[in-house]
């Protein structure tokens, strides 16, 4: 049977998922279309994020629960897989926080284990900023479902640097050696700095391994008393046609294209992941 990475290789997905957030807040969303990524909307499925809403002894139910659903949809749509998605727990790693190595493999454990049993294909370890934090996971995800691939991308802001200073070249390189099979940015400022990311960790990318660049759509302004992203989908799908060509030159580029699978983040909706599908076809 085919895994997503085998998929991504044969050229076969190219496209990543859009907004969770956006769309639980906009309610009554449509099928987004074109992506062949769907992830689940756990990102603040960990034990400490959960413990915020009283609801830290949900864990294994509410992951599990949430990748059947996203289960059920790619079922019903031939190609397309499921990403179980494991967000920042929210605590500092020692010694800035109170989070040990192994306190943070227990707790990513937990969960994506549940996104194991409730039918994920792979495990995508999204927005963080510390590069021990991105290892407890991988580590978790390689202990309890070592045969799903791992996807993991960190957010990168000021001076091209995550919150913990580590830059795209530095992460792509430590994440790589870590064991994860598909390695990228998302969240952070909008297409113009991702653009920047994305050619950095393409010149950087170590033999083998798929990059994935998720951007948010512009940044938020505030109109009429609502927060709204300023990127359109015309602006998605020229970043996306772009990302085909970045590092095209550089050892372990597949398949023809540059940045492997290209999908977006906060404040896209369908129309901008239509708009990067029809670009990338």
């Amino acid at each position: 049977m085919s895994t997503v990475v085998d998929a991504i290789r044969e050229g076969n997905v190219r496209v990543g998922d859009g907004a969770m957030g956006t769309m639980l807040q906009e309610a009554g969303l449509d099928d987004a279309a074109g992506s062949r990524l769907l992830t689940t909307n756990t990102f603040g499925g960990s034990r400490p994020r959960l413990a915020m809403h009283g609801l830290e002894d949900r864990v294994v139910e509410l992951n599990e629960a949430a990748a059947r659903v996203a289960r059920s949809v790619a079922d019903a749509h031939p190609g397309t897989f499921v990403l179980g998605d494991v967000g920042p727990s929210g605590d500092l790693m020692e010694p800035m926080g109170t989070l040990t190595p192994e306190s943070a493999v227990a707790l990513f454990s937990e969960q994506i284990a549940a996104l194991s049993a409730g039918g994920a294909d792979a495990i995508l370890i999204e927005t963080m900023s510390d590069l021990s934090e991105v290892e407890a996971a991988v580590t978790a995800a390689r202990a309890v479902a070592p045969e799903l691939p791992v996807f993991a991308t960190m957010s990168f802001d000021t001076n091209l640097r995550t919150m913990m200073g580590v830059t795209p070249a530095a992460a792509v390189v430590a994440i790589a050696g870590m064991g994860a099979d598909v390695v990228g940015a998302n969240c952070g400022r909008g297409v113009d700095e991702m653009r920047v990311i994305a050619g950095q960790m393409a010149d950087a990318r170590p033999d083998g391994v798929l990059l994935i660049m998720q951007s948010n759509a512009g940044l938020p302004v505030l109109i009429d008393g609502e927060f709204r992203y300023t990127g359109s989908p015309d602006e998605m799908a020229a970043f996306a046609t772009e990302m085909r060509g970045i590092g095209i030159d550089v050892v372990g580029a597949c398949c023809g294209f540059g940045i492997d699978v290209v999908g977006a983040c906060c404040g896209s909706a369908p129309a901008h992941i239509a708009a990067i599908s029809a670009a990338i076809a």
